[in-house]
């Protein structure tokens, strides 16, 4: 009998042994879509502008509200650094998700003139974003993770661009 309740408690020791996950696990980010929506060409004054729209999904996997202060990256295109996303004040629900949606303006220049170009004529280039993001947890500060890439993948859209 004593052999019978050994083998359960055994067990139960051990397991208590195992890793555990993660107290708070890091929010994940990915790309609902990247367009761009404008291409100026220099005219006086003006420089150079691309308009584009990013919209990313972030997720909790917590099972508690968690409050993201700010997401701040580099936009990043064929290797080129192209401009800053700054997403303020992101609230996501517990083991939930949000939408948020970043409209840039971002400068052309002589580098990443043909990265731009390719999207506008239809064809592919490759994106990343890197960056960091601060958590508010009140009392506890304001932690920030990273630089790490937070998102990245190719992006391809219909040309805007008839030639």
């Amino acid at each position: 009998m004593k052999k019978l309740l050994l083998a359960p408690l055994l067990a139960l020791g051990l397991g208590a042994c195992a890793p555990a996950q993660p107290l708070v696990q890091v929010p994940t980010f990915e790309v609902q879509s990247v367009r761009l929506t404008r291409l100026n060409l220099p005219s006086g004054k003006d420089p150079a502008l691309a308009n584009l729209t990013l919209r990313l999904r972030v997720q909790n996997p917590n099972p508690v509200p968690v409050r993201l202060a700010n997401i701040a990256g580099r936009f990043v295109i064929d290797g080129q650094e192209v401009g800053t996303v700054n997403l303020p004040n992101v609230s996501l629900p517990a083991r939930g998700e949000t939408e948020q949606r970043a409209d840039l303006s971002l400068p052309v220049t002589l580098q990443t003139a043909g990265a731009f170009l390719r999207v506008a004529r239809g064809q592919e280039v490759s994106y990343r974003v890197d960056g960091t993001f601060t958590a508010d947890l009140g009392v506890l500060g304001r932690p920030t993770f990273g630089p790490f890439t937070l998102v990245q993948g190719v992006w391809r859209q219909p040309a805007i661009l008839p030639f």
